[in-house]
């Protein structure tokens, strides 16, 4: 049996640039941390004792004999790609809802990926892992998704990322002092709306409007500038940290009438009036997660006013998707 462990993330700035039509004409870029709430999956040989050849375990239970039989898309994908022909069991688990802004799918398919190569006797890079992530997710299965996500759930971190005009990127970690790394870990507060949405719903739209939205994704990519040089400061300024996210989130909202609801809108003024210096829905838009930047004296304000909603304590991940148990050729009996 094989289980990684693959993270989620959340996304500070440059939301938008990731986009392949966006950056292979305006170059792009992100900054943000995967977090230590995860994606694992266990994957293993399934004997053939069984009127299936593959079984496929998540929010459902998929008992197939021809991979071409697979509901799940990007266990399909994978599969085929892959070119599995022995029979596999797949059991998927995650410590948090799916659809909800925090790059689930993505570290999906980077954590599967990962864990059928090591079912194979093989260590794959990460790069190698977030090209071929990107690669499933855009051309095979033809989702409208960015890059930032697949590079998130490979590599974990904190961590600045450039979208070069020719297809490539670079992933630059911030080495942040101990002291600024706690006061923005301190500083963040995560709640769930406590609804979902599927971003191929919101951002075709955005796609389609980017030509017109190019003053925002300008805007919003410069302010990538402007939070390197924030947290790279002798003296890190969760204010200024937060009042970016805000100027950031407005200029969001001008993307897509669909990226914020009525609720979100109250969401977020609630969270404004307990203290928050600003925030951002994650993801594409629609539901799903909100993050905020709070002093760390107002967290329990926050906490009080928002209370009908789930509240998650996150702290940062560096590690990105790893195989947590290796045991090819079953679990030790002995």
């Amino acid at each position: 049996m094989i289980i990684s462990r693959t993270p989620f993330r959340v996304s500070f700035f440059g939301g938008g640039s990731d986009y392949p039509q966006w950056f292979r004409e305006h170059g792009g870029a992100v900054i943000g941390a995967t977090i230590n709430k995860f994606c694992y999956l266990s994957v293993r040989s399934l004997p053939p004792f069984f009127e299936h050849r593959h079984r496929i375990v998540y929010s459902l239970v998929e008992l197939v004999q021809e991979i071409g039989e697979i509901k799940h898309p990007a266990v399909r994908a994978v599969l085929q790609e892959m070119r599995v022909g022995d029979g596999l069991e797949i059991h998927h688990d995650a410590d948090l809802p799916a659809r909800s802004g925090l790059g689930s799918s993505s570290a999906f398919t980077v954590g599967l990926l990962n864990a059928l190569h090591a079912l194979n006797g093989r260590m794959v890079s990460k790069v190698e892992l977030a090209r071929e992530a990107i690669r499933i997710e855009q051309e095979v299965l033809r989702e409208s998704v960015g890059c930032q996500d697949q590079i998130w759930a490979a590599y974990g971190g904190v961590n600045h990322i450039e979208f070069l005009r020719d297809g490539g990127f670079t992933v630059s970690p911030l080495v942040l002092p101990s002291a600024h790394r706690e006061e923005l870990e301190q500083s963040l507060v995560l709640v769930f709306t406590g609804f979902s949405r599927i971003a191929s719903e919101i951002v075709p739209e955005q796609l389609q409007q980017m030509s017109q939205r190019q003053k925002q994704l300008e805007a919003m990519r410069a302010m990538v500038d402007d939070a390197l040089a924030i947290l790279r400061r002798e003296s890190f300024s969760a204010r200024e940290f937060g009042a970016l996210m805000h100027e950031s989130w407005c200029l969001k909202r001008e993307l897509s009438k669909r990226i914020a609801t009525g609720a979100v809108d109250e969401i977020y003024a609630a969270a404004r009036d307990a203290g928050a210096y600003g925030g951002k829905l994650l993801g594409a838009g629609g539901g799903g997660f909100m993050l905020f930047m709070v002093p760390p004296e107002k967290r329990e304000d926050l906490r009080r006013k928002l209370a009908k909603l789930i509240h998650v304590a996150v702290r940062f991940d560096h590690a990105g998707s790893r195989i947590v148990v290796y045991e090819p050729d079953g679990l030790d009996q002995a």
